[in-house]
C-alpha cells in the first residue's frame, strides 16, 4: 500500500521522534516489565492438574445409534444427541460438573491436607483449605460453591465424545485429587441415574405381568366354565362362535403376558448390568511445575506496554511543546 507524500512525512516524523528518545522508550519498557515480573513474585503460586474421559453410552443406546447410522454422528458433531441417551452427551456432562449439587459435594469432600503445617495424613475438607467463610451454612456453601466453579475449567469435543477438566488451585496434590474425586462422583451419579431409570422401568413392567397375568387367568377359568356347560358346544353355531371369542381372549392375553415377561426380566438384567461408566483416558496426577503465574508472559506483556506507554509519553510531550510555541 503507497501512502500520500503528506502521510509519509508524518509517518516518518513519528518514527524520527521516536528514534530520537529511544534510551526512554528502553527505559519504560524494562521498567513496567520489572514491576509486571515483580507482581508475579507477589501472587500466589496455582497448578493445574487435568482428567480426561469418554462418556460410554448405554446398551439400548449403542443400538439405537446402529440404527442411525451417520446420522447419530453427523448430529454428534454439533453436540446434538438423537435418541434417548441424552444424558450421555457431553454437553451434559459439562452442565452436572457445573450444577450446584455437584460443587458443593466437592466443596464437603475430604482431602489428604497439602499445607506445609499439617501433619502427615491429616485431611481437611475442601472448604476448609480453600477457607470459605459466610455468615451461615447457607453462605458459606453458596460462597464455596463459587470459589469451586472458579477452580474448573472444562473443555468438550464433540466429535470424539472426550472431555477433559482442569483444575488449578495453590497445591498439586489437591489439584490432582479434586480432579479424580471428580470423577468418581460422575460415575456414582451414572449409577444412581440409570438404574433408578431402570428401576422404575422394572417396576411397571413387573406391574403390567401381575395385571395381564391376572387377566390370563380369568379369561382361562371362563373358558374352563364355558366347556363344563357346553359339552356339545361343537353342535351350534353360537356357542362355536363363543369359544372362538373366548379361545382368542385367552391367546392375546397369553401372548402380552409372555412379552410382558421378557420384557421384565430384561429390566431386571439392565437394573444391575446397563450402566454406563465413563472411560477414563487420562487421570490427574499432581503437576510439578506451576501454571501460574507466568513471569515469561507477565515480562513480554510489561515490555510491549511499557514500549507503547513511552511512545506515547514521547509522542504527545512533542506535540505539548510545539502546541506552546504555536
Amino acid at each position: 500500500m503507497i501512502l500520500p507524500p503528506e502521510e509519509e512525512f508524518r509517518l516518518f516524523e513519528v518514527l524520527h521522534q521516536l528514534a530520537a528518545r529511544w534510551r526512554v522508550l528502553a527505559l519504560s519498557a524494562l521498567a513496567v516489565g520489572a514491576v509486571a515480573v515483580a507482581v508475579t513474585f507477589l501472587r500466589p503460586k496455582l497448578y493445574t492438574a487435568t482428567t480426561s474421559f469418554v462418556p460410554e453410552a448405554s446398551s439400548a443406546a449403542r443400538r439405537l445409534s446402529g440404527n442411525l447410522g451417520g446420522l447419530a454422528g453427523l448430529a454428534g458433531q454439533f453436540g446434538v444427541s438423537l435418541g434417548g441417551d441424552a444424558i450421555q452427551s457431553p454437553r451434559f456432562y459439562t452442565e452436572v460438573i457445573r450444577s450446584r449439587t455437584m460443587r458443593q459435594r466437592l466443596l464437603l469432600a475430604t482431602f489428604p491436607d497439602p499445607r506445609p503445617d499439617a501433619a502427615a495424613g491429616d485431611s481437611a475438607t475442601l472448604a476448609v483449605l480453600l477457607k470459605v467463610r459466610g455468615r451461615d451454612r447457607a453462605d458459606s456453601l453458596e460462597k464455596g460453591a463459587r470459589r469451586v466453579g472458579g477452580l474448573l475449567e472444562i473443555k468438550a469435543d464433540n466429535p470424539t465424545r472426550l472431555l477433559k477438566v482442569s483444575v488449578e488451585t495453590r497445591y498439586p496434590t489437591l489439584s490432582a485429587g479434586i480432579a479424580n474425586r471428580l470423577v468418581e462422583y460422575l460415575n456414582d451419579f451414572n449409577a444412581e441415574t440409570r438404574q433408578s431409570q431402570a428401576r422404575e422401568r422394572r417396576r411397571f413392567v413387573e406391574g403390567r405381568s401381575i395385571d395381564v397375568e391376572r387377566g390370563l387367568r380369568d379369561a382361562e377359568d371362563r373358558l374352563k366354565r364355558f366347556y363344563q356347560t357346553n359339552r356339545s358346544w361343537q353342535q351350534s353355531p353360537e356357542t362355536i362362535v363363543e369359544e372362538g371369542r373366548m379361545r382368542r381372549q385367552v391367546d392375546l392375553a397369553k401372548e402380552l403376558f409372555i412379552s410382558l415377561r421378557r420384557e421384565y426380566e430384561s429390566a431386571r438384567i439392565e437394573e444391575v448390568n446397563d450402566v454406563p461408566v465413563l472411560t477414563v483416558i487420562d487421570s490427574a496426577v499432581a503437576p510439578k511445575r506451576r501454571s501460574s503465574p507466568n513471569r515469561r508472559l507477565a515480562l513480554a506483556f510489561g515490555l510491549v506496554a511499557g514500549f507503547l506507554g513511552g511512545a506515547l509519553w514521547v509522542l504527545g510531550r512533542d506535540y505539548w511543546q510545539r502546541a506552546s510555541r504555536g
